[in-house]
Order: C-alpha cells, then structure tokens, then sequence
C-alpha cells in the first residue's frame, strides 16, 4: 500500500474541534482492515531489533496504535492519560498547548530504569504532548529508542521540539 493509498482513507473535517482547525479524522483508516493492518505492521518492522520492551501511547488516539504495536513487538504496554483517570499512585508533568496548558499522568510503576521504551500517537502536531510524555518516561528512568506517529503536520514544526528524539512518521502534511 502506497502513502498516497493511506491520505486517501484519512477525511478531513473543517473547523472541528474550533473555527479554523482542519482535523484529520482517521476513523475512517482504521476501520479499513487493510489499511490500519499495513500501519501497524510497518511501524512495527521499522522497530522490531530496536529490542523494545515498552510501548508508550497516549491518550486517546495513541492507545490504539500502541496496543497494536505493542502485541507486535512483544512489548508492555503503558497508557499515558490526562489527569485523574489512572487509578494508582502517578506522576504528572503540565505543559503547554496551542490555547492554553495541560496535564499528562503516567502510573509511577509504570517504566523501571533503563527500559527500552517506543512512544507512540496518533499525530504530531505542535510536538506539546509528545514532549510532556518524553519528560514522564525519562522521570520514571526510561530510554527512549523511538517516538512513532502515524501523521505528521509537518507546518506545525512539531518535529523541531522533539529533536533529541529518533522520530518516525508514516504520511507527512508540509
């Protein structure tokens, strides 16, 4: 399947969720069998000697990526969530959004020193959320391998925040 296949299956909605926003609804991939089977499969073969033993997604778009990618690499699996949604004790890191600030939690027994560690979402945008869930894996004494996103916004400059990072995106928007 080409990328060009993948764009095709991706629907843009305009001005959701804000005046202004184009979203890229990617419902429509994923309930395509062939097309999220040919996401997963080739990110997971991009990191498949990487040695990962865990994959990091955050909520809620990367949850469905990092399971999959998860399974597919023999890896744990650890949510990255918003605030006061994971059950046991957590640390929590804020940071900044386009219209304002956030906040992501990660379980504190989530990630041991030195683990091998694949984040993963749906979609890099302004880079914001991936580098907040950077900072909570390093704090638990993770070691980023790799961060994964299936779209990229490329005119957003979300790459350039993440920098330090070995980062790998399907389909590209410039």
């Amino acid at each position: 399947m080409e990328v060009a296949e993948l764009r095709a299956k991706i629907r843009d909605i305009k001005d959701f969720p804000t005046e202004g926003v184009l979203f890229k609804d990617i419902t429509t991939l994923l309930k395509d069998a062939g097309a999220f089977r040919y996401v997963i499969d080739y990110l997971a073969r991009r990191y498949q000697s990487a040695r990962i033993e865990v994959v990091v997604g955050i909520e809620s778009r990367g949850f469905i990526f990092g399971g999959a990618l998860a399974h597919q690499l023999n890896a744990g699996f650890v949510p990255v969530r918003k605030l006061g949604k994971l059950p046991s004790k957590t640390i929590e890191v804020e940071y900044e959004l386009e219209y304002g600030r956030d906040a992501l939690a990660i379980h504190e027994d989530a990630i041991h020193a030195g683990q091998r560690v694949l984040a993963v979402d749906d979609l890099l945008a302004t880079g914001g959320t991936m580098a907040a869930t950077l900072r909570l894996i390093e704090q638990l004494g993770g070691s980023v391998v790799g961060v994964a996103f299936m779209i990229e916004l490329g005119f957003l400059r979300g790459r350039e925040k993440l920098k330090s990072y070995p980062l790998h995106s399907l389909i590209v928007y410039d």
